[in-house]
């Protein structure tokens, strides 16, 4: 009975410390993605759903590890802040101070997730926060697409990003696309368009299907964190979306010549905890094949 107590104890330790582990630090995780649309590869470093967390006073090891990485540019997908007021007001100090260090070095291309929707949305609650994270980040040189695209590579590549309404996030069901709503909201890609690379920056993965249509050569995404706590051979157990298992959990996923790069993010909220799946900052090496 001793050794059997003993035992939980042991085990109850090892997982807590693997929790603070994963929960506390991040990783970098590499992927290839090929196209005939480009001439030369080009380095993308996409980060998502930081949350308001740092690694290291004012994020001095992620700035570190992103300028090992040296990219030619980065990507973000939105819930740079958490959309909660803490002491009265929204931090969202964390995440403007690690972007725009970040748009001194690298052309920087940013979206909205469900938590900068919110704070826009909820203006009774949150004031004009959003519309000052905006301006302060714009004023540094950093493209903020909401709905709305930026060329890349001398026009070779085209960088748009998607903003979804809040309750394309709701809990415990999907709600179902209208199938000319990213038209509606990005317009069509046209004969003029054809010949670069697109790039969607869309942070609900669960679409991917409606991306590919719509013609994204590259979809990145956040949102589900890597499943939170990540099971061997089985993968994330639960989703933003209180989804079990979810289908799309963090990775390089591909349908009909398109790609999708889910970022499992490097921060948490309202669960904070991250088992077997620390935060991620991802490499995209896009190789060109023109």
């Amino acid at each position: 009975m001793i050794t059997v107590i003993a035992v939980i104890v042991i085990v109850i330790a090892i997982l807590g410390l693997v929790i603070y582990h994963d929960t506390h630090n991040f990783v970098v995780r590499n992927y290839e993605v090929e196209t005939d649309r480009l001439k030369g590869d080009k380095t993308f470093v996409f980060l998502t759903d930081m949350h308001g967390y740092t690694f290291g006073r004012n994020n001095e090891k992620l700035i570190k590890a992103v300028d090992d990485i040296a990219p030619d540019c980065i990507l973000c997908a939105g819930d740079m802040f958490t959309g909660e007021k803490v002491k009265g007001r929204v931090q969202t100090e964390g995440a403007e101070h690690l972007l725009k260090e970040l748009s001194g070095r690298y052309p920087v291309y940013i979206s909205n997730g469900n938590h900068e929707e919110k704070v826009k949305l909820y203006t009774k609650e949150y004031g004009n926060t959003f519309d000052r994270y905006k301006s302060s980040l714009i004023r540094e040189g950093i493209f903020y697409l909401e709905n709305e695209s930026a060329y890349y590579d001398d026009g070779n590549v085209r960088i748009t990003g998607l903003e979804l309404s809040l309750d394309y996030f709701q809990k415990l069901r999907k709600k179902k696309m209208e199938p000319e709503l990213l038209e509606k909201k990005l317009g069509r890609i046209g004969a003029d368009e054809a010949s670069r690379f697109q790039i969607l920056i869309a942070h609900n993965p669960i679409y991917f299907d409606e991306y590919a249509k719509w013609g994204a050569d590259l979809t990145v995404s956040g949102h589900v964190h890597g499943g939170i706590i990540r099971l061997p051979l089985i993968g994330g157990v639960i989703s933003p979306a209180i989804a079990l298992f979810p289908r799309y959990d963090g990775g390089k996923y591909e349908k009909d010549g398109k790609t999708m790069i889910l970022g499992r993010g490097l921060g948490t909220h309202t669960i904070h905890v991250r088992m077997f799946n620390p935060g991620e900052v991802a490499v995209i090496k896009v190789i060109g094949r023109k």
